[in-house]
């Protein structure tokens, strides 16, 4: 245990700092050193041989030079369990695991370098990772960084990251022939399951959404359909086994995700045909046994197959719903708030895809003004 006087303490995250006075400033400040360990015992011991040092007029053993960028990589993770949602959490600890720890983890954190980076950037595109997810794993990799150049105050290299250049492709967008093919279909023998997608392609919820919701979520005393859970499969960080997984429920993407969606009437009908008398029963089962993502998935692949729509996933329906809006003249703000979007530029350049339909009536706007003007 720490005595008074020591400048020993207990940190927030966990780790012990020890306090030494390493000099004084021009006005007579004290300016204090820190160095830090995993227990009590390792902090004293550090702070100890520092204190000798300059006792003896000898060179300050600089506090973790002697840790590879695995240990600033482990210690920057355990300080996000307590800041971030768990799902955040199992995606850094897998980002870490997968990508930056095998390449970077052995590497001394002043050796890192731009030109380090950059090879590892490019290791990990020959990897054919797509643009998007290479970017996600520089993100981590800057986070981490940041908090180790903390650990080495003035020390610390300028590394630069260059983020990849990605190349947008246009996603799969059901046309009006095929939405209205696929849902025949889906209403020809309905069952609670062909019942989970329809709503979804009538809606435009997140897998996870719908595999959460529940009966009780909604209400067809005014017609809306309340989102404020979803699921997600996840690998389990606090199991010993490899590649053990878990189902996890929890809020949805983010704050604007937890949103209420009204339903039109004929949607609504439908619920009323097809809902389960128990109010804790989910959507997609009828039961309180629930549907996980990569259950459904299988489903709706299933379903396509015998449709002969090629090239549909779950997102396609999500998608299908926003450009159905966008071609009835949905307003940006509201779609983006059914859609569950903070922004409603997301909304707008992710999710809406301009119809040939809607770009053949811009043109006739188009051609009529311009008409109207060669007579005048």
């Amino acid at each position: 245990m720490p005595k008074k006087g020591e400048n020993i303490f207990k940190r927030k995250d966990g780790r012990w700092e020890a306090r030494y006075i390493k000099g004084y400033e021009l006005s007579g400040k004290i300016k204090y050193g820190f160095c830090y360990g995993k227990t009590y015992k390792e902090a004293k011991a550090k702070v100890g041989q520092i204190k000798g040092a300059i006792l003896n007029n000898l060179p300050v053993p600089a506090a973790g030079n002697q840790h590879r960028f695995a240990f600033f990589c482990e210690e920057w993770l355990k300080m996000q369990k307590t800041r971030v949602k768990e799902s955040t959490y199992v995606k850094y600890d897998t980002v870490l695991q997968c990508h930056i720890l095998p390449r970077l983890g052995g590497c001394f954190p002043l050796g890192i370098s731009t030109q380090v980076i950059e090879a590892f950037k490019e290791e990990l595109l020959e990897k054919r990772l797509s643009a998007q997810s290479v970017k996600n794993i520089l993100m981590v990799l800057h986070a981490v960084l940041h908090y180790t150049a903390g650990q080495f105050p003035g020390a610390f290299p300028n590394v630069e990251i260059r983020y990849p250049r990605e190349v947008r492709k246009e996603p799969r967008v059901l046309n009006a022939e095929e939405q209205f093919k696929f849902i025949s279909y889906l209403m020809k023998d309905m069952d609670a399951c062909k019942f989970g997608v329809l709503l979804t392609l009538l809606t435009g919820l997140r897998i996870g959404e719908i595999c959460a919701l529940r009966w009780e979520n909604i209400s067809l005393y005014d017609n809306t359909i309340r989102i404020d859970s979803t699921m997600q499969r996840l690998k389990d960080v606090n199991s010993s086994a490899t590649g053990k997984t878990k189902i996890l429920f929890g809020p949805p993407k983010s704050d604007t995700s937890i949103r209420t969606i009204p339903l039109q009437e004929s949607v609504a009908n439908l619920c009323r045909q097809t809902g389960s008398h128990c109010p804790g029963a989910y959507v997609l089962t009828g039961s309180e046994a629930y549907m996980e993502p990569r259950k459904l998935q299988r489903r709706l692949k299933k379903y396509t197959q015998e449709c002969n729509l090629e090239g549909v996933h779950f997102h396609t329906l999500r998608h299908s719903f926003a450009t159905r809006c966008m071609e009835v003249g949905f307003d940006l703000k509201s779609l983006s708030e059914i859609l569950g979007h903070a922004k409603t530029s997301t909304t707008l350049d992710i999710y809406v895809h301009s119809s040939l339909e809607i770009k053949r009536n811009n043109m006739e706007k188009l051609t009529f003004h311009g008409a109207e003007l060669c007579r005048n």
